[in-house]
């Protein structure tokens, strides 16, 4: 067997050899797969895991209210950077491209809403808040043609790409593109823990800390409750805080999502995938740990640029497994939230759930393109009518799961304000005007198609045919 100095010597020749990518991107490779050889992996100890006080976790509501003056509001959006993380495709749901092109509501994308959130911001202060659009090598020629069409709004766009790194072949230790794998499936974007390097690679940051900009809110581009907030911008100016995380209460839904703790002494991120086999159990308790991360983070720019310059970004490292065409594979990633140990002063913000509000499945835009929200301004927010705080659940089966196919099955998007649960299996087809109140179940038999009528109103029913109608 070779050693694992032999391995990244072997490795380090033949990624010098792959000519499509940069020497940062080469010596990011290999700076990553040599920590992740040397088996740094950080084991936390469970014994010495804290909750975090209200110092580094902050309630919401304790922060002081934003400035009524907006001549001062406009000096502290003068500071600040939009940057929307938009790698992804929509692949998941059935559509061709970058993801953030999916219409949410009302024929809008979930970019043009980010765009009209900050016109508006812009037109209304008189401030220049800039949005950065960080692309994956999947989504860069799509957003470029994208962007164009908002090339006469008062928003700046700046847009430029992760690192684009090779696939390890697993067991052989050498990178997919050197087996023929040129094309784009050779090849994948390391994780958004990349956004620190990348933003310094591509020149932005510099541009930006010259243009006198201190933060930067970076957000999914699907988290439509991702929007600018003066109150936690201010708090983090006036504390000197380098890196801020917005975390919200953990439901029953969100078991799985990463966690603040605190651990000798810091603040840190504690993912399910360091958790051992005995703790898993614990770590999804919601009663220890009652807060999950929601990828929204502030972050200071100059810190950026010292941390990343001193190369002190080692942020925990997820292995991805893959398989390619029968080839098993390794994508070695980090996430942004990670990075939080690394800066100073830095703490959790515990934001109102309306701060998160992602969509990843077509089930999640039932909820967003129903009165249970209403558009304005480029904001999607919550109907007062509802009283219950919690979103419905709502699980469609696999006939909904391609936008494409979701929208043909829903003549208009039902009335959910007072909808508890909905579950709908087989082939199921909706009217226009329907009201769903309650814990409803709708499951077509097989080869059966089941038609809701226009106009019908269902509640707490358990609907299998015509017949239950």
């Amino acid at each position: 067997m070779a050693t694992d100095t032999e391995k990244l010597s072997a490795l380090k020749s033949a990624v010098a050899g792959l000519n499509q990518i940069s020497e940062n991107e080469k010596n990011g490779f290999i700076n990553l797969v040599a920590r992740y050889l040397s088996g740094e992996a950080q084991h936390v100890e469970w014994s010495k895991i804290q909750t975090p006080t209200d110092e580094v976790v902050v309630p919401y509501d304790t922060l002081a209210p934003s400035p009524e003056d907006p001549e001062e509001t406009k000096k502290l959006l003068d500071k600040l950077v939009v940057l929307k993380l938009n790698g992804g495709l929509g692949t998941t749901m059935g559509c061709t491209g970058p993801k953030s092109v999916i219409e949410v509501r009302n024929g809008l994308t979930f970019l043009d809403l980010i765009v009209i959130q900050i016109e508006n911001l812009n037109a209304k202060y008189g401030c220049n808040v800039p949005l950065l659009l960080m692309n994956s090598f999947n989504t860069h020629d799509d957003t470029l043609k994208i962007v164009e069409k908002y090339s006469k709004s008062n928003v700046q766009i700046h847009t430029f790409n992760q690192s684009q790194y090779p696939r390890l072949v697993a067991d052989e230790f050498v990178p997919l593109p050197c087996k023929g794998k040129t094309e784009k499936d050779g090849w994948y974007p390391p994780g958004h823990g990349d956004v620190f390097p990348s933003l310094k690679n591509s020149g932005k940051l510099d541009a930006l800390l010259s243009q006198g900009k201190e933060y930067v809110f970076i957000a999914n581009s699907d988290n439509l409750g991702a929007i600018v907030d003066l109150k936690i911008l201010s708090h983090l100016i006036q504390n000197k805080n380098e890196y801020c995380m917005e975390v919200t209460p953990k439901t029953l839904a969100d078991v799985k999502g990463g966690t603040l703790i605190s651990y000798e002494g810091k603040v840190q991120l504690l993912e399910i995938a360091q958790v051992s086999d005995e703790h898993v159990n614990e770590f999804k308790s919601i009663e220890k740990f009652k807060i999950f991360n929601t990828n929204n983070l502030w972050v200071n720019l100059s810190a950026i640029k010292r941390l990343v310059e001193a190369d002190a970004l080692k942020m925990e490292i997820i292995p991805n497994p893959k398989e390619v065409d029968g080839i098993k594979v390794l994508q070695l990633e980090t996430a942004a939230g990670a990075a939080i140990r690394f800066f100073d002063h830095a703490i959790g913000i515990n934001v109102p759930r309306s701060r998160f509000l992602p969509v990843k499945a077509t089930s999640d835009l039932l909820l967003v393109q129903s009165d249970l929200y209403t558009l304005a301004d480029g904001y999607v927010t919550r109907n007062e009518a509802r009283k219950n705080p919690a979103n419905p659940t709502i699980e469609l089966g696999p006939e909904f799961k391609k936008v494409g196919n979701f929208l043909s099955r829903f003549k208009s998007i039902p009335s959910i304000i007072e909808l508890d649960s909905l579950k709908v299996t087989g082939d199921v087809w909706f009217g226009s005007g329907i009201t769903l109140k309650g814990k409803l179940t709708i499951a077509a038999k097989p080869g059966v198609k089941l038609e809701i009528p226009d106009g019908a109103v269902l509640e707490n029913k358990e609907i299998n045919g015509p017949e239950d109608l």
